[in-house]
């Protein structure tokens, strides 16, 4: 029986003068932040502030580094060396575990963004060097990789502290890996929706795609998009679910713990 889930939402995506989503809201409602290292959103300064507000929130922290890809939003396929993948995790985490040591805290977790998680997910040797570069950095951090990914195997392989991931505001093709953003069906923004998909995942540690096939699942985190004009409404109303249940709602270290 479950009794711990962890909430988390990718954030921190602002960069210069732009802006992004209503993250100060959203942590006061998740456990878990998935903080973008500066290569498709994300520049020093809102790292530094989204930390600061996750740690005085009791969120844990965690980095969401990505393809360098700012004009594209870390969303478009980039073919690179099993190398050169190594060396960009390396440095993303890098610079957000700087960040959080000048602010008193701690990067627990990393979730890789956008096309490079996504590629990852289908590509063995895209799973196999984001793991070993996670670990190569710190054996501690844990890997919070959707479930049933070929990513998350890669990361139990080495070792590494995993963490399997279910997603509120999105559906599910047939392989189990997400609907591509392109298709109409991808993304879910009601509410309801939303809680009833994830309820459905812990009863029953079970995905079911658009066409209604039914895919085991384990589930340990829930994850909310935080650049959606629904991101809070969605956020609120998947832990009200949950609590509902009688599960506690926690950062994703106690999860793992549990």
């Amino acid at each position: 029986m479950t009794t711990k889930i962890n909430l988390n939402s990718d954030m921190g995506e602002s960069y210069g003068a732009w802006s992004m989503g209503d993250d100060d809201t959203l942590l006061t409602v998740i456990t878990s932040a998935n903080i973008a290292c500066g290569f498709h959103g994300g520049d020093a300064v809102v790292m530094n502030h989204t930390v600061r507000k996750a740690k005085a929130e009791g969120v844990s922290i965690g980095a969401h580094p990505s393809f360098n890809d700012l004009w594209g939003f870390g969303r478009r396929e980039i073919h690179m060396s099993a190398a050169e993948i190594e060396n960009i995790m390396a440095y993303q985490i890098g610079a957000l575990q700087g960040i959080a040591a000048a602010a008193g805290a701690v990067v627990t977790h990393v979730k890789p963004h956008g096309a490079l998680n996504n590629m990852a997910c289908r590509d063995k040797s895209m799973s196999d060097a984001l793991a070993r570069a996670v670990k190569a950095v710190d054996r501690n951090l844990i890997m919070l990789a959707p479930t049933g990914s070929l990513l998350l195997q890669a990361s139990e392989e080495i070792a590494l502290p995993t963490a399997s991931e279910v997603f509120a505001d999105r559906t599910y093709d047939d392989d189990g890996n997400l609907t591509r953003r392109g298709d109409p069906k991808a993304m879910v923004h009601d509410p309801e929706q939303a809680v009833a998909n994830v309820l459905h995942m812990i009863r029953h540690q079970e995905l079911v795609s658009t066409s209604g096939k039914v895919i085991p699942a384990a589930v340990h985190s829930v994850c909310v998009h935080g650049d959606g004009p629904t991101a809070v409404a969605v956020a609120r109303a998947v832990r009200a679910g949950i609590e509902a249940e009688s599960i506690a709602v926690v950062p994703l270290p106690e999860v793992l713990s549990a």
